[in-house]
């Protein structure tokens, strides 16, 4: 993206401020800024905001705080680019759409005036968090987000007390300990961040084109031997189990304090949710297999990160990277991790004593084993939504191959379709 002298001259004004010993007094122009996070961290917003500005309290902020979701940011943010937020927080799969649309300033290209500022470079921010979500946080050798949480993926929570270790390790036993104990194990199908797990686990793949379209084999044979409609087939006799139930997408939290479940596939952002409603029988662990003909096959799932980036048409955009750093850093992601138990990408904060004992951390690393950085555009997510709906809701006949493979071939055909 081509930037103006409207992005620019906030930055330089940033830089120079700095760099003459703060000349700018909380008398002078108030720094304006919008910010967008999760519902379930505006409280913690909130307090990081509040030490953000006494941090750098000879200048005046007025830092309004709004809510979005990870999981939505992409799709709000890009019905108006320029209106969205200055700093906002996404998943790291949305990034390459982000990219595409000029929704995200290239932090590399404002390091000089962030040092300025925040008294360290963007090398050092790279530096401080792990390999992996620096790598997931590069488009095209540049940099454009600061890496806020690495457990962006989900395993398996369980109620101890109804499931064992040995029945949560596959669905057949999974399902098996939930009827006997009266309950039901819930899982969102109408999602194809939850829905790929199945087909990762059997070694399919999905991967992006330079011109941002999608690659999907799902409707044909894995590098495994397994074909898509053997992955149907056991996630139809899964879903159609009576002690499974499909949850829609973002209602997890509900279901799980509504205590019909005893086990859940989630992520670390319900582990208070989970730990309220099993109590003692609090438990997690990866990920079980499930039955393709007569073999066990490991559930993979699709693994990423959350970032916080900087809208490309922010008027203040040095100061909305000074402050989308702040609200990443070892200090932000500890206190993240002590309010929500999200899983830290700081080197330092990732090895405390706290992170390694958590149960939700420990099954998501456990997880990550089977996890796969998912690649996908942005045709990928509403085939993908329906394709779930459809086995959630037993629309497939599962004793029907030929519906089975026309249904992986609509799917294939909408996700892989041009970018308009």
């Amino acid at each position: 993206m081509k930037l103006t002298k409207k992005v620019l001259a906030p930055v330089m004004a940033v830089a120079m401020a700095a760099s003459s010993s703060v000349c700018v007094s909380a008398a002078d122009d108030t720094i304006t800024l919008t910010l967008w996070g999760a519902e379930e961290d505006q409280d913690l917003l909130k307090e990081l905001v509040a030490k953000f500005e006494e941090t750098y309290s000879d200048f005046k902020f007025d830092i309004q705080i709004g809510v979005e979701s990870e999981s939505t940011a992409k799709d709000t943010i890009l019905t108006d680019v320029e209106a969205a937020a200055d700093v906002y927080a996404f998943a790291s799969d949305q990034i390459y759409d982000l990219v595409n649309a000029g929704a995200l300033a290239n932090l590399d290209e404002y390091d000089e005036a962030f040092q300025a500022v925040a008294g360290k470079s963007i090398a050092d921010v790279k530096a401080a968090n792990s390999e992996s979500s620096v790598a997931a946080a590069t488009v095209n050798d540049s940099f454009y987000a600061f890496p806020m949480a690495g457990d962006n993926s989900y395993f398996l929570y369980y109620d101890s007390s109804i499931v064992s270790p040995e029945d949560a390790q596959s669905w057949d036993t999974l399902l098996a300990a939930a009827e006997a104990g009266g309950k039901k194990v819930g899982m969102t199908l109408s999602s194809g961040w939850y829905n790929a797990g199945f087909f990762y686990g059997a070694g399919f793949t999905t991967d992006l084109n330079e011109d941002g379209t999608t690659v999907m084999d799902w409707n044909g044979t894995s590098a495994s031997g397994i074909t898509g409609v053997d992955v149907v087939k056991s996630m139809l006799n899964i879903a159609g189990n009576a002690s499974f139930q499909a949850v829609a997408d973002g209602d997890l939290s509900n279901q799980i304090a509504a205590g019909g479940l005893c086990a859940v596939v989630s992520g670390t952002w319900d582990a208070s949710a989970v730990q309220d409603a099993f109590g003692d029988g609090y438990a997690a662990c990866k990920l079980p297999t499930f039955t393709v003909g007569d073999q066990q096959v490991q559930m993979g799932s699709a693994f990423g990160y959350k970032f916080i980036g900087v809208n490309a048409y922010a008027e203040n955009i040095g100061w909305a990277a000074v402050l989308a750093e702040y609200l990443t850093n070892e200090e932000a992601q500890v206190a993240r991790f002590d309010a929500r138990q999200i899983g830290p990408t700081n080197l330092v904060a990732v090895e405390s004593d706290a992170v390694k004992a958590n149960l939700a951390i420990t099954a998501v690393i456990e997880q990550s084993e089977f996890g796969v950085i998912q690649k996908v555009g942005g045709k990928y997510w509403d085939p993908a939504q329906t394709f779930g709906e459809n086995i959630a809701q037993g629309k497939i006949p599962a004793d029907d191959d030929a519906a089975i493979q026309e249904a992986l071939d609509t799917l294939v055909e909408g996700v892989t379709a041009p970018v308009e």
